[in-house]
């Protein structure tokens, strides 16, 4: 999904450094620190992120964001539980 938003393989490579990386824009940094924060402790998600979150998104796509990303943390969850491998392109 990032490849096809033109992100290349050395920015994902770095992507664990992306609050360092110049190439990343504000509001994708700051959907990341969200995704970070929500999936090590959503507890952690607090009223200044939410702040910054405000500036860059509106209401509906802060819940889009938090959405999608907890649906992702369920589905990491789920399959380290069941010790899947993750499929890979043109696997079945």
């Amino acid at each position: 999904m990032a490849r096809r938003q033109g992100w290349n393989q050395e920015t994902l490579d770095r992507l664990e450094r992306f609050e360092q990386l110049a190439e990343i824009d504000e509001p994708t940094r700051v959907a990341l620190r969200f995704a970070e924060r929500m999936t090590r402790d959503s507890n952690a998600v607090d009223d200044e992120l939410y702040a910054i979150l405000r500036r860059h998104f509106d209401e509906g796509s802060i819940i889009e964001l938090a959405a999608v990303i907890g649906t992702f943390n369920y589905f990491n969850r789920f399959n380290n539980v069941l010790q899947m491998e993750p499929t890979k392109p043109g696997q079945r």
